[in-house]
């Protein structure tokens, strides 16, 4: 939920400071969203129980602030665990080359041969549906630098979106709000305040890949989407500037409105 690079400390301790990891359960079977450091808790937690764990794993894409935690998620290390691995191929290469890729020297000291448990791969594109048991999971293709892909989740009449790294104002808008329809949940990046966006507060930002919270909110609202979280916060921005930023969103949109916390759980 932390963009760009974790922030550990006193200062982020109300709202986190670890990069973007979300784990999605629809009944028995479990959806993860991208391996950043906040991956780490997550996988000692699904390895507790010393039952087997199967999950299906989706990437947004692959900058270093959602992969950071993918070395370290010990359930990968378990040859009785089972995962499923979907990633958009780019650049020419396979979204199992670009994932193996990030353990490889002279960056990491260990390989993902070391990986115990049954790994499968398999490249996913924008606009394309897939089924894991009795979940629908489709894609879509957003506004950033490289790439990246919003999946959204429809289950038993439930539907969850998440749209991290999207930077509003394109195109793509439009597709979007299609796309995003009636949510139950949308998770949106709102990375900036129109002052920093701008480069009223610091340098511009346009062009770097990600909203502010006011554009999480025209997104929320373009799709008629119930419920509005509010993702991929500044890493720069303190608790008491969160705080600032969620008050200000909630003068905006007034219901069906939150600011990502780590752990937190929303039930739908």
């Amino acid at each position: 939920m932390r963009g760009s690079i974790p922030t550990p400390g006193t200062a982020t301790r109300r709202f986190g400071g670890n990069t973007p990891c979300v784990e999605v359960r629809c009944g028995s079977q479990t959806l993860l969203f991208d391996l950043g450091t906040g991956s780490q808790g997550l996988g000692r937690r699904l390895q507790a129980g010393n039952k087997p764990v199967r999950a299906a794993i989706f990437f947004t894409h692959y900058h270093y602030d959602h992969l950071q935690g993918l070395p370290f998620f010990t359930p990968f290390y378990n040859p009785k665990n089972r995962f499923r691995l979907f990633g958009a191929a780019r650049e020419g290469r396979s979204a199992e080359s670009i994932i193996r890729g990030q353990m490889v020297p002279p960056y990491f000291p260990v390989s993902a041969d070391a990986f115990r448990a049954q790994m499968r791969y398999a490249d996913v594109k924008g606009d394309q549906t897939l089924r894991i048991g009795a979940v629908r999971v489709r894609t879509f293709e957003l506004n950033h630098p490289g790439g990246c892909l919003a999946y959204r989740v429809d289950y038993r009449g439930r539907s969850f979106v998440f749209a991290t790294d999207s930077e509003f104002g394109s195109d793509r808008d439009a597709p979007f709000a299609t796309f995003a329809r009636n949510a139950d949940v949308l998770v949106y990046d709102g990375m900036y305040t129109e002052d920093e966006y701008a480069g009223r507060v610091g340098p511009p930002r346009k062009g770097w890949g990600h909203s502010t919270w006011n554009d999480a909110i025209r997104a929320a609202d373009a799709a008629g989407a119930k419920h509005l979280v509010i993702y991929h916060h500044e890493p720069s921005r303190d608790d008491a500037g969160m705080q600032q930023l969620e008050r200000d969103a909630r003068r905006v949109r007034k219901q069906g409105l939150s600011v990502a916390r780590e752990a937190g759980v929303l039930r739908i």
